[in-house]
């Protein structure tokens, strides 16, 4: 483990926007080849590991049409990790608007399918892709296996693909992955295994972090790794996941997939919404999680609470100020798991 002002080794862990969110905080102190010599560098090495399991949308046609793993996550955490205001990154964001067969796609997608097919190999394809837009960290899919989400729902019947799961009425009583011994590229479990900072979440709580955690070897990894291990939680309930689940209960339902306990703190934004926040998210049946810190402390989970949230047209994750209570806790000695 290095000493307090030793650079870290970091694995950032999920998927969706909140993956994306916080890679723009974490990226400002990876080291890049003109990084000043006058600004410490906090970050030495970042990896971040990204579901794959989306079948919606232009990730969705492109692998239905090409047999391919989807993209799109993928390619939010690339132009996440590029430069800021760079040209090559808002093309690989851009989406077409209209144009028969091309309305709907986007061009990263596009290009990483191209790629694909050229290469024969969609990992590499996203290690080409992310050489072009200069990210400063490497990305991982979670698994190379052309793998689909099974939801075995409250009421006990079983809906297949990401798409129909979150679009269902019925609960999500436990996730699964077909197939189940999809398994983890060997630099994914490498990376956790160095890591002295790994952080899952924020996201989706099924299908954008316990997705990530049914891929072979990753709970494994995770259980043994030496680094801190934090839980990024979500500001927000979703009514389609985790509707009226506490904060503690988003750990449980992940403990109850993984098998084994995995984090060893928690971050947690205890900050109040404004009554036109609560008021938006409310009639879309979504609500601020309940922080029980009791609760989650007994999970033997140690809490980080504070103002973690940023409130726009949607609320998402402050970044900065997230990462900064990650590097402070990466810096801090991890806890003893002999």
């Amino acid at each position: 483990m290095p000493t307090s002002s030793a650079p870290l080794r970091v694995v950032a862990i999920g998927g969706g926007t909140g993956l994306s969110t916080l890679l723009r905080g974490l990226r400002r102190h990876v080291a890049f080849p003109d990084w000043p010599t006058s600004v410490p560098c906090h970050i030495s090495d970042l990896a971040a590991v990204v579901t794959v399991t989306d079948d919606g949308g232009s990730s969705g046609r492109l692998r239905q049409d090409f047999n391919m793993l989807p993209p799109g996550d993928l390619r939010n955490c690339m132009v996440a990790l590029s430069a800021e205001e760079d040209l090559l990154a808002k093309l690989f964001a851009y989406r077409f608007k209209g144009g028969k067969g091309l309305g709907g796609h986007n061009f990263g997608n596009l290009f990483v399918a191209a790629l694909t097919d050229i290469t024969g190999d969609f990992a590499h394809a996203i290690k080409l892709a992310s050489k072009i837009l200069a990210t400063r960290g490497r990305i991982y899919p979670a698994t190379t296996s052309n793998a689909t989400l099974v939801a075995r729902m409250d009421d006990g019947s079983l809906v297949r693909g990401e798409t129909n799961i979150t679009a269902s009425k019925q609960r999500i009583a436990e996730l699964m992955i077909d197939p189940p011994n999809a398994a983890a590229m060997p630099e994914t479990l490498d990376a956790i295994e160095r890591a002295d900072l790994i952080t899952i979440g924020p996201g989706s709580l099924y299908t954008s972090i316990i997705t990530n955690l049914l891929v072979q070897g990753v709970p494994q990894a995770l259980a043994h790794a030496k680094g801190v291990r934090v839980y990024v939680c979500n500001l927000m309930t979703q009514a389609n996941e985790s509707l009226n689940l506490t904060a503690a209960e988003h750990i449980e339902r992940i403990y109850e997939h993984t098998r084994a306990p995995i984090f060893d703190y928690a971050i947690l934004n205890t900050a109040p919404f404004s009554p036109e926040t609560l008021a938006r998210y409310a009639a879309e049946h979504a609500a601020p999680i309940e922080v029980d810190v009791d609760r989650i402390e007994k999970l033997g989970v140690r809490c980080i609470t504070g103002d973690f949230a940023s409130e726009e047209n949607v609320v998402r994750h402050a970044a900065n100020r997230v990462t900064g209570a990650l590097l402070a806790l990466g810096h801090s000695i991890p806890p003893n798991r002999a």
